[in-house]
C-alpha cells in the first residue's frame, strides 16, 4: 500500500498549551496529460500531503522558557515538513506509482524541502518533472538549489502561473515548461503568455481543461500538452461520437446480456474483425492453459467464456477509431482503470461477492459512456439494460457502488476532503486504502501486449 504516516512525530507544548503534531497518510493519485492529437503524454501525480502549520507565537509568552520553546516548536515544525517531504517524495518513487504511469513521464509538484532533501535521488530525472508553484520563494538558496539540480539533468516547470511575477521571473530560465492555469488566467493575457513564452522556446501545458472548447482554445493558441477531463465529457458532434462499430459492439453488449448461445454469438462476432482477433489471441494465450492451438471462432468462445468476452467489448467502446494503442488513448484508459478500481474495492467490504464484483466493474466501465454516444447517461444506460443499483450509482451515486464512484472520481480529481468523506461511508477502507487502489487499478488498465486478463489489457492492432 502506497501510504506512509509521517513516523515519530513531533510534539512539543509550550506555555499556552500549543502542540505541533503531524500524523496522517501520504498518497498519490494521478492525473493525465495529452498531447495535441489527443493521446496520452504523461501524467501528474498529486499527492496528499499532510499541512504542517508554524507553531502561533502568540501562544507563547515573553518568558525565557516560552522564547525556548517557541524556537524548539518552529524547529519541530520544520522538521516534520522535512519528514512530510521525505514521504512525498517515497511515495511518488514506490512501484505502485511507477506503474501506474505505463511508460509515460510524471510530473511531481516539489516543495522547497523536497527541492533540498536528499531523498530527491529515488526521482530519477529521466522519468520526473518537478513542477515548482508559483509561492515558492525564489531567495539566492532555493535559485542555487535549481541550478544545481539541473546540472544533474533535473527538469523544472513552473507550475499554476496565473500572470508572472517574482518567482516565474527568477526561475524561467531553468525551466522547459510551463503550465499555464485557464481556469485563474485572464482570457486576454492567454494569447501574450503563450506567444511570448513559445518564442522562447518553452513547452507549454494548459492546465484546468474541463471542456472540448476548452480544449480547442489552448489547441489555437500553440499549446503542447493539456491537462484536464474534456477528452471524458459528451460532446455534441466531436471527436467521439459513435460511428457503425461503436453501436455494432453496442448490438454486441445487448446480445450478451440476453445469454445467448454459442451460435448467436459467433454470428455477432464475425461482425467485429477487431474484437474476433483480440479473442483468438486471449484463446491461444498461456494464460489460459489449453495445451493446444485454437483455430476456430466457436472453439475461442467456448475457451474464452461470455465474461471476459463481455469485458473486452464493453472497454472496446472507449477506443478512439484512429489506429492508436490502447495504453495510449485517455478515454479507454479512464474508464478501464475506473472499472477496475470499482472490483478491487467492492472486493474490501463486507459480504462482497462476484457477483457484486461483476456490478462494480460495470459501473466503472459505464460511468463515462455518455462521453462516448454524445447522447444523454439515462438513455445510453436504458439501451445498455443495466440493473437498478448499477443505474442508481452512475446517475445519482447512490449505494456502496455510488460511494465507490465518488471514490474514484474524487483520486480523478486530486479532491483529497471529497476523498475522506466517501471513505468515511466505506467501511474498513481509508483514503489511502483507496488511493493505493487507485494506483494498482491505473496499472492494469495501462499494461499492454499481455495476454492474462489479471495483467492488464492487450493491444488491439489492425
Amino acid at each position: 500500500m502506497i501510504t506512509n504516516a509521517v513516523e515519530d512525530p513531533h510534539q512539543r507544548v509550550g506555555a499556552a498549551g500549543q502542540a505541533v503534531a503531524v500524523q496522517d497518510e501520504v498518497y498519490v493519485a494521478r492525473q493525465p496529460l495529452l498531447d495535441r492529437e489527443g493521446m496520452l503524454c504523461g501524467f501528474e501525480l498529486k499527492a496528499h500531503i499532510p499541512v504542517v502549520p508554524d507553531p502561533d507565537p502568540a501562544n507563547f509568552t515573553d518568558s525565557e522558557a516560552d522564547v525556548a520553546a517557541l524556537k524548539q516548536a518552529v524547529k519541530d515544525a520544520q522538521a516534520a515538513r522535512v519528514a512530510v517531504a521525505k514521504r512525498a517524495i517515497q511515495a511518488s518513487a514506490h512501484p505502485d506509482a511507477g506503474g501506474a504511469l505505463a511508460g509515460h513521464m510524471a510530473y511531481v509538484d516539489a516543495s522547497r524541502e523536497m527541492l533540498f532533501d536528499e531523498t530527491l535521488r529515488l526521482l530519477p530525472p529521466a522519468r520526473f518533472m518537478l513542477e515548482l508553484a508559483p509561492d515558492l520563494v525564489a531567495d539566492d538558496m532555493l535559485v542555487s538549489r535549481v541550478l544545481a539540480l539541473h546540472g544533474k539533468r533535473y527538469r523544472f516547470v513552473l507550475d499554476n502561473v496565473t500572470q508572472p511575477n517574482e518567482t516565474f521571473a527568477k526561475l524561467l530560465p531553468y525551466a522547459e515548461v510551463v503550465k499555464i492555469d485557464f481556469r485563474r488566467t485572464q482570457p486576454a493575457l492567454l494569447p501574450k503568455l503563450a506567444k511570448v513564452l513559445k518564442a522562447a522556446g518553452k513547452i507549454l501545458i494548459a492546465k484546468g481543461l474541463d471542456t472540448q472548447a476548452d480544449f480547442q482554445t489552448a489547441h489555437d493558441l500553440g499549446f503542447d500538452r493539456f491537462q484536464g477531463y474534456f477528452f471524458a465529457r459528451p460532446q455534441a458532434q466531436g471527436m467521439r461520437r459513435a460511428g457503425a462499430p461503436r453501436h455494432a459492439l453496442l448490438n454486441l453488449l445487448q446480445l450478451l446480456a440476453s445469454d445467448p448461445t454459442v451460435a448467436q454469438l459467433e454470428a455477432e462476432l464475425k461482425l467485429n474483425p477487431v474484437l474476433v482477433m483480440h479473442l483468438m489471441r486471449l484463446a491461444n494465450s498461456s494464460s489460459l492453459g489449453l495445451g493446444h492451438k485454437v483455430t476456430s471462432l466457436r472453439e475461442a468462445i467456448n475457451a474464452t467464456g461470455t465474461n471476459r468476452i463481455a469485458r473486452w467489448t464493453q472497454l472496446l467502446l472507449y477506443a478512439d477509431g484512429r489506429k492508436v494503442s490502447l495504453e495510449d488513448d485517455p478515454l479507454l484508459q479512464l474508464a478501464a482503470t475506473r472499472a477496475r478500481f470499482m472490483e478491487l474495492a467492492i472486493e474490501r467490504l463486507p459480504e462482497a461477492g462476484r457477483d457484486e464484483a461483476d456490478a462494480a466493474f460495470l459501473t466503472g466501465v459505464f460511468s463515462f459512456v455518455d462521453a462516448v454516444f454524445g447522447e444523454p447517461l439515462d438513455n445510453t444506460l436504458d439501451m445498455l439494460m443495466l440493473t437498478r443499483p448499477i443505474r442508481a450509482a452512475i446517475l445519482r451515486r447512490e449505494g456502496a457502488l455510488g460511494m465507490l464512484l465518488s471514490a474514484i472520481d474524487a483520486l480523478e480529481r486530486g479532491a483529497w476532503s471529497d476523498l475522506e468523506a466517501a471513505s468515511a461511508q466505506l467501511g474498513p477502507l481509508t483514503p489511502g486504502d483507496l488511493a493505493s487502489l487507485g494506483l494498482v487499478a491505473a496499472a492494469w488498465a495501462g499494461v499492454a501486449d499481455s495476454s492474462a486478463e489479471a495483467a492488464g489489457l492487450e493491444r488491439i492492432e489492425d
